[in-house]
């Protein structure tokens, strides 16, 4: 399919066509919901921990005897029901992340892009740069597209005074092509691509 090519100014400078293998999938909830909830899986950092028995201090000494006391028999004070004792089957250091076939996520990734091309969403940029790092010029230009949210992804390398420039805006993202990925795609409006994003994500998922 062919979409316009816009510049930051905002002025429509030619036409692109996409590829509909990559840009005009059938969009699967079921697929994005996987991946997200994969790349979130992947982040928790898994490092909430609580002692089990052996971990407590304290003394391995039977704390009354068995029998005559008339209470219920006792084998150590670490024990859970003490106050200070351990947890029974508490969490421990672990990694939440579980495997998912390297197609499926090509596959969620091409349905997000689908996605946003078929609600029209997606941009296509002529190009990402500024020649100074000036987050007031870039805001002004973004208001003229009618862009309030949105993630841009450049080719391979981000345009230094166009990253720095973004950093300072709530709801602008910037990212290569490298980390183009599920969650940042949905999570915000708008979809910007630059022509170089364009070229690249379709050599990358074809």
């Amino acid at each position: 399919m062919k979409t316009n090519v816009i510049s930051l100014d905002n002025q429509t400078v030619g036409e692109i066509e996409l590829a509909d293998a990559v840009f005009g999938l059938p969009v699967r909830t079921d697929l994005l919901h996987r991946m997200v909830t994969y790349q979130m899986a992947k982040r928790q950092s898994g490092t909430h921990k609580t002692k089990g028995i052996s971990e407590i201090s304290g003394t391995t000494k039977k704390p009354f005897n068995q029998k005559g006391g008339g209470r219920a028999r006792q084998g150590s004070m670490r024990s859970p029901q003490f106050r200070g004792g351990a947890t029974i089957f508490g969490p421990v250091v672990r990694s939440h992340a579980f495997d998912m076939p390297k197609k499926v996520r090509a596959l969620a990734l091409k349905t997000a892009l689908s996605a946003k091309a078929a609600e029209g969403k997606l941009v296509v940029l002529d190009q990402a740069s500024l020649s100074a790092p000036k987050t007031k010029d870039l805001a002004t230009r973004l208001k003229a597209m009618g862009v309030s949210s949105a993630l841009f992804i450049d080719g391979a390398i981000v345009d230094d005074n166009f990253a720095l420039a973004s950093r300072n805006l709530p709801f602008i993202d910037v990212l290569p092509t490298i980390g183009a990925n599920v969650y940042d795609i949905l999570r915000r409006d708008t979809l910007v691509l630059t022509k170089a994003a364009v070229q690249a994500l379709e050599e990358r998922l074809k």
